[in-house]
């Protein structure tokens, strides 16, 4: 049985940037990007891209068969049963859900939230959630790693539509339900917006990229010190507005 499982959420018919998956970001697209960093993670055994059956994303397996990862298609609607079905082919231990739109994703907090939910015996850990809780991390840092216990509870209980769309919510809902775990950082970063959901996101990672390319292991506190170093950067996509895991696509789902 697969000990650690990365699944990687995409699909091309995003609401704000259609087809931001595959767009280029200085000689790779997004998604391979993502993969690269993904793959850079220690205590991860397989990696697994989840998108639909939907015609739109035909071209995101053709992508996948060329560049040799592996592809699940499933329901467009209820992505939780997307997710699911898709860690079942591997039965892992844990499973970790990555999204496509997060080209900067940082490797060791992979790692982190993996030994989180490990160490801790918890159902769920996180690098964040929705208000109540307070964020700490950047936005596009967003690791959630449940065990497969718990994912197939929630797929077999979960009724709300933002708990099929958003697959982990059911998770953290209902207080008690089950055992969680959220990491937070000190100071606070929280307000950092580092994933792309428009083009102005987009403009704000290739100028990332471009800074530290060749190299293509540069890690959170990297990018953290460059935008610091350069607030110019953090007022490029300062006024995209952040979605909430309440909203509902009726077309099935983030990436």
């Amino acid at each position: 049985m697969t000990e650690a499982l990365a699944i990687i959420q995409a699909r091309m018919s995003s609401s704000r940037l259609p087809g931001k998956v595959l767009l280029d970001i200085c000689g790779k697209p997004m998604l391979e990007r993502v993969l690269e960093r993904v793959n850079l993670a220690r205590l991860i055994d397989h990696i697994l891209m989840a998108t639909t059956t939907d015609p739109s994303d035909d071209s995101l397996a053709v992508w996948c068969k060329d560049y040799g990862v592996d592809c699940f298609r499933g329901s467009m609607q209820d992505v939780l049963d997307r997710f699911y079905q898709a860690a079942l082919l591997n039965k892992p231990r844990f499973v970790a859900r990555i999204t496509a739109d997060c080209p900067v994703i940082d490797p060791g907090l992979i790692d982190e939230t993996i030994r989180t939910c490990r160490e801790n015996d918890v159902d769920f850990a996180a690098t964040r959630l929705p208000p109540p809780f307070h964020r700490t991390y950047p936005i596009g840092l967003d690791v959630e790693v449940s065990t497969f216990v718990a994912l197939e509870r929630a797929w077999r209980e979960a009724s709300h539509p933002a708990e099929r769309e958003h697959v982990f919510p059911y998770l953290y809902d209902q207080p008690g339900r089950f055992n969680l775990k959220i990491l937070n950082h000190e100071p606070d970063y929280g307000s950092q917006r580092w994933t792309v959901d428009t083009a102005k996101d987009l403009e704000l990672i290739r100028r990332i990229y471009e800074h530290f390319l060749p190299r293509e292991d540069f890690r959170w506190l990297e990018v953290l010190d460059l935008v610091e170093s350069k607030p110019e950067l953090a007022l490029i996509n300062a006024e995209t507005a952040h979605k909430s895991y309440l909203d509902v696509d009726e077309r099935g789902g983030k990436s």
